[in-house]
């Protein structure tokens, strides 16, 4: 009797694990559409992001065990497929219906390149296959604009702003709507209604990641973003030594204090590659591992200090862009399916979580 069916190849395939959500992938029903044409088999393995971090290796592993365990079959074809997970209850909310995740880029102080980190992620993200975009959430000083290279105003749709696209992400800044060499005199809550009004006034259509690229600080903008949808987690910038943990730990306790998951820290301007090839920790080592260890969260990448990232912000293309195969650019790659990872974690723990049934007194 032929082991050429359906049945087997699954057996087979629960050999297969996801190693961040600790799974096999077919307990995780990631298989999908096996199709039997005589000797020849096909099936799809659909993930949780396409920006899986072990994409790859999964899907030599299940055609080597499948060839493996079914030596009868002639031709295999695994198609790698993703449909990114959601959180849990952003669909009762009554802004950002289409989006899937939203994602804070955080940072306690300014000048750390919060917003490089969170311009190169979305990028790196939408070259991955995601579905992207972006908002600027400093008023006071959007460098969006400058960092995308769009000089154009959005236009109106169905009475919504249509966001700018570049680079495969969806852009939305304060810096769009106003003149550049204008200064954004405004109090805290018009800061605030404004950012507000970037979430329920814009079309985003449908998206897998929103990222808000927010300014320094622990303020009123904020409060505003948390108060307003359910954040599927924030991810924490800070550069090496311990005037920038401080204010790191500051945001930190800030987001736990309102229940954000903490994604994970990414460590900016980590070393200095020398003329001669040698590593140099111009603001000290090891800082982001230490407050993440501290805090118990991901620590999800370090990024050098290097000539093109900076001029990428200054020229308005990305180094993710514009030289994807550099290595600089791999890191911000590397980070970006870091995040994608602990996002599908958080999620999945979330929708797997166990129900609490409270008895109650009688």
């Amino acid at each position: 009797m032929s082991s050429l069916n359906s049945e087997n190849i699954l057996d087979a395939l629960r050999a297969v694990r996801d190693p961040d959500l600790n799974r096999n992938i077919v307990e995780l029903n990631f298989v999908k559409d096996i199709k039997i044409d005589g000797k020849n088999v096909s099936f799809s393995i659909e993930l949780t992001t396409p920006a899986c971090p072990v994409k790859d290796e999964m899907k030599a592993q299940a055609e080597q065990i499948v060839k493996q365990t079914i030596p009868e079959i002639d031709q295999l074809n695994v198609t790698m497929t993703a449909s990114v997970s959601k959180r849990l209850n952003m669909q009762v909310t009554p802004v950002l219906t289409g989006v899937k995740n939203t994602i804070a880029v955080a940072s306690g102080k300014g000048g750390v390149g919060k917003s490089t980190v969170a311009v190169n992620l979305a990028v790196a993200l939408a070259r991955e296959g995601a579905r992207v975009g972006l908002i600027d959430c400093d008023i006071y000083g959007p460098s969006i604009p400058l960092m995308f290279n769009i000089n154009e105003k959005p236009q109106m749709h169905n009475q919504k702003l249509v966001p700018l696209e570049k680079y495969g992400v969806k852009v939305m800044s304060i810096g769009f709507l106003i003149d550049s060499t204008q200064a954004v005199i405004w109090r805290g809550p018009m800061a605030s209604g404004a950012v507000k009004q970037f979430m329920t006034d814009v079309d985003w259509g449908e998206l897998d990641y929103l990222v808000f690229d927010l300014p320094p600080g622990t303020g009123d903008i904020q409060l505003t973003i948390v108060q307003q949808i359910p954040l599927t987690g924030a991810v924490i910038v800070t550069t090496p030594q311990e005037m920038s943990l401080a204010d790191a730990r500051r945001g930190m306790a800030m987001f736990q204090k309102v229940n954000v998951p903490i994604l994970g820290v990414v460590e900016n301007m980590s070393y200095f590659i020398s003329a001669g090839g040698e590593r140099e920790n111009i603001f000290d080592t090891g800082g982001g591992k230490k407050v993440a260890e501290q805090f118990k969260v991901p620590f999800i990448g370090e990024i050098p200090i290097y000539t093109k990232i900076r001029a990428g912000g200054d020229s308005g293309r990305p180094i993710t862009d514009s030289e994807p195969q550099s290595e600089p650019a791999k890191i911000f790659t590397g980070i970006a399916k870091n995040l994608a990872a602990q996002i599908s974690i958080s999620n999945y723990s979330k929708q797997n979580a166990p129900i609490e049934i409270s008895l109650g007194s009688n």
